[in-house]
C-alpha cells in the first residue's frame, strides 16, 4: 500500500502544508530519539541568555525605579574639598529640602590601645537624612537620626560588620575618630544611597551624625573631604529645570551634578557591560549548541535515510521533504526553547538571593518579557541558521544517492532559495546581538570573531581530515586504524573540533586576560614600592610627623608633598569644556584635580615637551601638566591653563609635558605648579614611606596613636582589597565561561552518540577479525586523544591572539604570554575527548557480535 503524495505539479498552498505536517506528527511519534542534544544544546543556551537578561533587568529597574533613594534625593551635587558658599546654602534651600553630608577616609582607633586602628569611610549625615529610602540596622528598620545623636555628651556612630570584625568590638563599643570618642550604637544592615556616591572604597564605613564629623577635628582647611547637597524638590518640579537653573546662578561652582533620572552611573555601566558580555558568552555557548543542533538534524537525517528515499520514490516532491522536516525541526526547537524560558524565570530568583549581599542597591528580579523574547530570538534562529543546510541537502539529493550516501557523501548544490535562508537567519542573529547590545561596536566585533572564530575551527576539522587521509597506512594497525577513522566517510572530526573549540577558546582568552591584568596589578609593583600613604598632614605637623616615623627602626625613606584641589575651567582663555577636543581624556574636567608645587622634577618624570623651570625659579606662573592633559585640549609648553583653586582663577603658562608611571606606587599629580604662586593657600600634605616588613606594625601604632588626623592607607591592604575584585570578578567570568564549555561538551557527547551505531558496527567486524579488546580500545582512544591535542591546539592559538587583542588594543596593557594557562586548557580539553571517547567505545565493546551479524 503506497502513501498517496503529490505529484511535481504544483499543490495548493495549505494542502501542500497539511501534507507536510501530517508527515511531521508521524514522525514525531518515534520520540526523540537523537534529539536529547539538540534540546539540551538549545536549552542551555536559551537559559543562560534569559537568566542574564532577567538578572541585569531587575538591577537596572531597581536604578530606574528607586533612583531617588540610590540618589538620596532628587538631585545631588557634590563638591571636592570645599563646602558650599552660604549664597550657594542659600540658593539650594529656597528651591527645596537640603541634606548636607561630608565623606572621607579616617583612622578608627580603640580608645584602650590608640595603636589598634583601622582605616574607615567616614560619613557624617546631616538632619533630615535620608530623603529618600529606608536606612537599616542588622536589627532592623531604624530613626538614623535618633541612633546618631548626642547622648550625655557623646556621639553616637554605626559601623560595617567588617569593622567590628576587624576591631572586634560590638554595639557600646567605643571608638575614637580624630580628637572625638563615639559609641557604636549598631552594625549598619543597608545604607539606601551607598550606590549613589560612585566612590571606591578601600574600608569599611562608619557614619555620624555631621556634628560629630565637624567635631572630630579632621574638617581642616585643605582636608580630603567629599561634601554633598542632597536636595528634594517640591512634588511637580522639573529636575531638567532646576539644572539649568543652577548653572545660568553658579556657572562657575565647580560642582558634580546627578539627579535621579542617573543615580548610580557607575554602577549602571557596569551592570551594561557586564550584561553585555555575559549575553555574548551565553550566546557563545548557543553558538556551540549550534554545532550540536546542526549534527543532531544531519544524524537524525542519516537515520531517515530510507524514508526519504520511499517517499521520494512514491513521488514526493523535494519541496515537502523539506517543510516536512523542517515542521519537526521548528517544533522541537519550541520545546528547547521553552525549556530554556523555564530556566531563564526560575535561575534569576536563586541569583537574586546570591546577588542580594554583594550589591548596593535591591534588584527587582522577576520575569521581564524582553529578556525572555531576546533569548527565544537567539534560540529559534540559531536554530534555523544551523539545521538549514542538513535540511537543503537532504531535499537536493536523489533518491539513489541516499542510499549510498553513508559511503559515498553525494555533492550537492543548493538552490539559491535555501542559501538565502541561511544567510538570512545568520545575519538575523548577528543582527539581534548587535541590536541589543549597549555597546554596538563591541558587540559587532564580537560576532564577527566568533564567525572567523567559527570558519577556523571548521578548517582546522578539515585540514585534519584531508592531513590523516595523506598519511596513508602506517605499519602500526593502531595508528592506521586511529588515522582511518579521522577520515573516514561520516567521521566525527569536524564534529569535535568545532564542538570543543570555541568554548576552550573562550576560556583561554579569559584565563590570559585575567592572569596578565592580576599581573599589571600585583607583579608589575616595583620592589622598592612604599609600604605607606599618608594623608592630611597638617602644615603645622610635618617636622613632627617627619621625626616620629623615621625615628622607626627600618625606615629609610620618607617622600613628602603639599597637596591642593583645583579644577581646570579654562585653556588659552576659552571655557574648559568647549576648549575638550579629544573626548577620550574627558575625565581630566570631571570635578577637582590633584595638584601640588615643587622646585625639581619629581624622580621618574619623562618629559615629552618642554623643561622644568629652575631650582630658584621666581616669576608668573607655570606648571607641568601630564600628557593626558596636554591631549585632551591639543596643548603643549606656551598654552596658558586656568586652574581654580578653592575659588580662586589662576592662570599659568604651560612649562613641561610630562609622562607619568602610576605603576610606581608613588606621587603622582598631574598638575605641578612652580614655586611662588601657592605657598600661602590652604594646604595639606600627602606623603609615602618605606620601610622593612617588621617597622611597618611600628609605624602603623605610632602615627595612630599620635596623629588622630592623618589618614593611613597600608599599600599591600590595597592591593589586597583590589585582587579581591578582581579574583572574585576572575571567579564570574569562568563559571559563566563554563556554560560554553558544557555546551561543547554536549555537543561532543552528542557527536559521539550519533556514531555510536557505527562503532558498534566497526568493533564487532574488528573482533571478529582477530583484533582483541585492548586493541580496539587504544586506537579509538588515540583517535580522540589526537582530536582533542588538535583543537586545544587551534583553541591555544585563537583564544592567545584574542587575548593580546583585547589586552594590548583595548585594555592598553602589557602583554605577556603565561603558558601554563594554553597548557591547562590543553589538558582539560583532551581528557574531556578522550574521557567521552571511552565511554562511547566501552559501550561499542560491549555490544555481542552474533545478534548484529544476524542482522546484517
Amino acid at each position: 500500500m503506497f502513501l498517496a503524495l503529490p505529484s511535481d505539479n504544483p499543490s495548493p498552498f495549505w494542502a501542500q502544508l497539511r501534507l507536510a505536517l501530517t508527515i511531521a506528527r508521524r514522525e514525531l511519534r518515534g520520540g526523540l530519539s537523537g534529539f536529547r542534544i539538540f534540546l539540551a544544546c538549545l536549552a542551555l543556551g536559551v537559559g543562560a541568555i534569559a537568566t542574564v537578561q532577567s538578572v541585569s533587568g531587575g538591577i537596572l529597574d531597581a536604578l530606574r525605579s528607586d533612583g531617588r533613594a540610590i540618589l538620596g534625593g532628587d538631585v545631588a551635587l557634590r563638591l571636592l574639598y570645599r563646602e558650599a558658599s552660604p549664597d550657594q546654602l542659600g540658593w539650594m534651600q529656597q528651591r527645596g529640602q537640603v541634606v548636607v553630608s561630608g565623606e572621607m577616609r579616617a583612622m578608627a582607633r580603640d580608645p584602650a590601645d590608640l595603636g589598634k586602628a583601622a582605616l574607615v569611610e567616614l560619613k557624617g549625615v546631616g538632619p533630615g537624612y535620608p530623603l529618600y529610602g529606608q536606612f537599616t540596622l542588622t536589627s532592623g528598620p531604624v530613626d538614623i537620626q535618633s541612633v546618631l545623636a548626642k547622648k550625655d555628651g557623646t556621639w553616637g556612630a554605626v559601623v560595617e560588620q567588617t569593622l567590628a570584625d576587624r576591631l572586634e568590638i560590638g554595639e557600646g563599643a567605643s571608638l575614637k575618630v580624630g580628637d572625638m570618642t563615639v559609641q557604636v550604637r549598631g552594625i549598619i544592615g543597608r545604607e539606601p544611597d551607598k550606590a549613589g556616591s560612585g566612590s571606591f572604597n578601600l574600608g569599611p564605613r562608619m557614619m555620624v551624625a555631621d556634628g560629630a564629623l565637624r567635631e572630630s577635628g579632621l574638617v581642616q582647611p585643605g582636608s580630603l573631604v567629599t561634601w554633598s547637597y542632597l536636595l528634594k524638590l517640591p512634588p511637580g518640579s522639573d529636575v531638567k529645570a532646576f539644572r539649568e537653573g543652577l548653572k545660568a546662578d553658579h556657572p562657575n561652582a565647580g560642582w558634580r551634578i546627578r539627579d535621579y533620572t542617573d543615580a548610580a552611573p557607575q554602577l549602571a555601566r557596569f551592570v551594561d557591560r557586564l550584561t553585555l558580555f555575559l549575553t555574548l558568552v551565553g550566546l557563545t555557548a548557543l553558538l556551540v549548541g549550534g554545532v550540536g543542533v546542526g549534527n543532531a538534524v544531519r544524524s537524525y537525517l542519516d537515520g531517515k535515510t530510507a524514508t526519504i528515499a520511499t517517499l521520494k520514490c512514491v513521488g514526493a516532491r523535494g519541496g515537502l521533504v523539506f517543510e516536512a522536516y523542517l515542521a519537526q525541526i521548528l517544533a522541537l526547537a519550541a520545546v528547547g526553547i521553552a525549556i530554556g524560558l523555564v530556566i531563564g524565570t526560575i535561575a534569576p530568583i536563586a541569583a537574586g538571593r546570591v546577588l542580594a549581599d554583594l550589591l548596593p542597591i535591591t534588584a527587582r528580579i522577576g520575569v521581564y518579557p524582553g529578556g525572555l523574547a531576546v533569548a527565544a530570538g537567539f534560540g529559534l534562529l540559531t536554530a534555523l541558521a544551523f539545521s538549514l543546510w542538513p535540511l537543503a541537502r537532504a531535499r537536493e539529493v536523489p533518491a539513489a544517492a541516499l542510499f549510498r550516501d553513508a559511503v559515498a557523501p553525494a555533492r550537492t548544490r543548493l538552490r539559491p532559495g535555501y542559501l538565502a535562508l541561511m544567510v538570512l537567519s545568520g545575519l538575523g542573529l548577528a543582527g539581534l546581538a548587535v541590536a541589543t547590545a549597549e555597546e554596538k561596536g563591541f558587540a559587532a566585533v564580537f560576532v564577527a570573531g566568533s564567525l572567523a572564530t567559527l570558519g577556523a575551527f571548521w578548517l582546522a576539522g578539515w585540514a585534519v581530515t584531508k592531513g590523516a587521509a595523506r598519511l596513508g597506512r602506517p605499519r602500526q594497525p593502531v595508528l592506521r586504524l586511529a588515522l582511518a577513522n579521522i577520515h573516514r566517510p561520516g567521521n566525527p572530526t569536524g564534529a569535535v573540533v568545532l564542538s570543543l573549540g570555541l568554548g576552550l577558546t573562550v576560556l583561554v582568552a579569559i584565563s590570559l586576560i585575567e592572569g596578565n591584568f592580576r599581573r599589571e596589578v600585583q607583579d608589575t609593583i616595583p620592589k622598592d614600592a612604599p609600604a605607606f600613604f599618608f594623608v592630611d598632614i597638617q602644615q603645622d605637623q610635618v617636622e613632627d610627623f617627619r621625626a616620629t616615623v623615621l625615628g622607626v627602626p627600618g625606615t629609610d625613606r620618607l617622600d613628602m608633598v603639599p597637596n591642593l584641589r583645583g579644577r581646570i575651567t579654562a585653556v588659552n582663555g576659552t571655557e574648559a569644556e568647549k576648549a575638550l577636543v579629544n573626548r577620550e581624556h574627558a575625565w581630566v574636567l570631571n570635578g577637582d584635580r590633584g595638584i601640588t608645587y615643587q622646585a625639581e622634577a619629581p624622580e621618574g618624570d619623562v618629559v615629552t615637551a618642554g623643561a622644568w623651570w629652575p631650582k630658584d625659579y621666581q616669576g608668573p606662573p607655570k606648571l607641568a601638566i601630564y600628557k593626558d592633559v596636554a591631549d585632551a585640549f591639543g596643548i603643549g609648553p606656551g598654552a596658558t591653563l586656568t586652574v581654580n583653586i578653592l575659588g580662586r582663577d589662576i592662570e599659568a603658562e604651560v612649562a613641561v609635558v610630562r609622562d607619568l608611571d602610576f605603576r610606581n606606587v608613588g606621587i603622582n599629580y598631574t598638575i605641578v605648579f612652580a614655586p611662588g604662586t601657592l605657598e600661602a593657600a590652604p594646604q595639606t600634605f600627602v606623603a609615602t614611606l618605606h620601610t622593612t616588613a617588621e617597622a611597618e606594625p611600628v609605624v602603623q601604632r605610632a602615627v595612630a596613636s599620635k596623629y588622630a588626623n592623618i589618614t593611613m592607607v597600608r599599600v599591600k591592604d590595597a592591593l589586597d582589597t583590589v585582587n579581591s575584585i578582581i579574583t572574585n570578578i576572575g571567579m564570574a567570568v569562568r563559571v559563566t565561561a563554563a556554560v560554553t564549555l558544557l555546551a561543547g561538551t554536549l555537543v561532543l557527547a552528542g557527536a559521539i552518540a550519533a556514531g555510536h551505531k557505527r562503532r558498534v558496527y566497526d568493533s564487532v567486524v574488528l573482533k571478529v577479525l582477530g583484533a582483541t579488546r585492548g586493541t580496539v580500545l587504544r586506537a579509538f582512544l588515540l583517535e580522540y586523544g589526537l582530536l582533542g591535542l588538535i583543537t586545544a591546539a587551534v583553541a591555544g592559538a585563537l583564544g592567545t591572539l584574542t587575548a593580546w587583542a583585547v589586552l594590548t588594543q583595548v585594555m592598553d596593557i602589557e602583554w605577556n604570554f603565561m603558558p601554563l594557562a594554553v597548557i591547562g586548557t590543553a589538558l582539560l580539553c583532551t581528557a574531556i575527548t578522550l574521557t567521552l571517547g571511552f565511554i562511547g567505545t566501552w559501550r561499542a565493546l560491549g555490544q555481542p557480535a552474533a545478534p548484529l551479524l544476524r542482522n546484517d
